[in-house]
């Protein structure tokens, strides 16, 4: 299954985006062998809109045109389900189980995500119940997929 991430806001270069693209290169290395490819990380600008429906519809407009066809949504919502990591882990490992092809996981904007969309996604998650910067959301999200893919390769790094 071909995994993607969607994100609201670009990181410029520095040590964040340098920690999140390790984490993602380590999960494109290590998710072939069960299964778990890295498809692409797609960023867009903040909508410019005047008011916070209006920015979240925008940025869901985007979000749907990256969205694969058929694919699984996954979306990180301060009202979300909270995983621990071997669920996180599990969940993954049965929308491959079942077929599903693609798989996006999208970090909202500021004002969060389109309702709409929270309805047409497979699983709304989130990375606890504290306020996490946009920056620090994809690490973490990058390093639960890495962690995802030793959970279910037996890999030590889970508990190491």
């Amino acid at each position: 299954m071909r995994v993607g991430l969607f994100a609201v806001g670009r990181l410029k270069s520095g040590p964040e985006r340098d920690l999140a693209a390790r984490y993602l290169d380590r999960f494109a290395k290590a998710g072939p062998a069960i299964g778990l490819e890295f498809s692409r990380m797609v960023e867009v600008g903040e909508s410019r809109a005047g008011s916070a429906p209006a920015r979240m519809k925008e940025e869901g407009i985007l979000l749907e045109k990256a969205l694969p066809d058929n694919s699984v949504l996954l979306l990180l919502d301060e009202r979300g389900k909270a995983l621990g990591s071997e669920e996180f882990a599990q969940m993954i490992a049965t929308y491959r189980d079942s077929g599903k092809r693609e798989m996006m996981i999208a970090i909202g904007g500021a004002d969060g995500l389109d309702p709409p969309l929270r309805e047409r996604a497979d699983a709304v998650l989130c990375l606890g119940r504290m306020t996490w910067p946009h920056q620090l959301v994809r690490i973490l999200i990058a390093e639960q997929l890495y962690r995802a893919v030793t959970i279910l390769s037996g890999h030590p790094y889970h508990r190491a």
